[in-house]
């Protein structure tokens, strides 16, 4: 186990100085992600305005970085936003019904 977290912290520190943006993107849809099941369990509005604010950002980085530059991953990049998107509807749509 400890070998698999070892994989993993190495990775992140080697691809965060070699592409700034998108680790910064990545870390802040990976919070995202935490904070909705946190929404879900405690229904505190907090954790859902902060979630939809870092789908958003993300959102909003991704597609003005997508827009100056256009990269190779660009199908890639459409699905994390559509997730990203359909993330955030879900949750919207989620504390209408509460």
């Amino acid at each position: 186990m400890r070998r698999h977290w070892q994989f993993w912290s190495n990775a992140l520190i080697r691809s965060s100085p070699s592409n700034p943006p998108v680790f910064i993107e990545g870390l802040m849809l990976l919070l995202a992600m935490v904070l909705l099941p946190l929404w879900f369990l405690a229904q505190k509005w907090p954790y859902l305005v902060l979630c939809c604010s870092y789908i958003i950002g993300a959102s909003m980085s991704i597609f003005v970085r997508e827009s100056i530059l256009p990269s190779s991953q660009s199908h890639r990049n459409r699905i994390i936003v559509l997730l990203a998107s359909v993330t955030l509807l879900l949750a919207v749509c989620a504390w209408g019904l509460v």
